[in-house]
């Protein structure tokens, strides 16, 4: 079996699986397809090996990335000031436009041609509107994020933290319930514009901190000149995402259209 290694790499998923993704899509008559999977599992890859087998047949296709749709630092900044302190952290629900991916979905799957919203992650802003890419129309939508599908938990499970960023900076769990919250009441509008959802399935959360740290080292190396996270601000970072986390790794096996096995060096299974 041929091996998927972190996101930037070249070698990337095998091409018989990617083209069975692409196939599988067309299949369906093309529309939103989304992938999804733990921080650092290859989403990103993915999309980007199947967009480009996508074009060498032909086939015109958008990417767009869950990522892409941050909230601006200034709307977090306003957030950590009104809400809570953890929310100026991007990543965690409640931290998106869901509003502006809704309409950018709407749009694609209408034939029309459309900007892209992107989000410069060292720089923590949204780029301007004028650097958005353009694409459309396409016969396919390749939507990637890494909580697609995931329902909020039930308000029995928030009582305890499940890290130590939860229980020394969110001890009455303000900041989780919000989060969940926001889960359950504005994502689900997003989640209903998939049309069929590829969960990348981990071993498991604890090789989480190391398939980040490969991916902020990939960035780092795509932008020499500006600074990346630093390991141990990664290893924080990560805590952002535990508990949703947890609650896609529980629920998405019996969510997703289709569940694709990964080992800690993400071969396929």
């Amino acid at each position: 079996m041929s091996t998927a290694p972190h996101p930037g790499d070249a070698q990337g998923f095998p091409g018989d699986f990617v083209a069975s993704c692409l196939d599988a899509a067309l299949a369906r008559g093309g529309g939103v397809q989304g992938i999804t999977g733990l921080q650092g599992s290859g989403k990103s890859t993915l999309a980007a090996q199947v967009a480009a087998l996508a074009s060498q047949r032909g086939i015109a296709v958008a990417v767009l990335s869950l990522d892409d749709a941050y909230l601006d630092h200034d709307e977090r900044t306003a957030l950590a000031r009104d809400v809570h302190p953890l929310l100026a952290t991007r990543g965690p629900p409640g931290t998106h436009d869901v509003g502006l991916a809704c309409r950018t979905l709407d749009a694609l799957r209408a034939g029309e041609t459309v900007a892209l919203p992107r989000f410069d992650k060292l720089g923590d802003r949204r780029l301007p509107v004028s650097d958005w890419p353009r694409a459309g129309p396409v016969g396919l939508v390749l939507f990637e994020g890494w909580f697609l599908g995931t329902p909020a938990e039930p308000a029995a499970a928030l009582v305890e933290p499940v890290n130590a960023l939860e229980g020394d900076e969110d001890r009455d769990g303000r900041w989780r319930h919000w989060c969940n919250d926001a889960l359950g009441r504005e994502y689900p509008t997003l989640w209903r514009r998939i049309d069929h959802l590829l969960f990348l399935q981990g071993p498991g959360l604890d090789v989480v901190p190391r398939w980040r740290w490969q991916q902020e080292q990939a960035l780092q190396a795509r932008h020499p000149d500006r600074q990346a996270m630093r390991r141990e601000q990664v290893g924080r970072f990560v805590q952002f995402f535990e508990r949703t986390s947890r609650q896609a790794m529980r629920t998405l096996p019996g969510i997703a259209d289709r569940v694709v096995r990964l080992d800690a060096q993400r071969r396929l299974l």
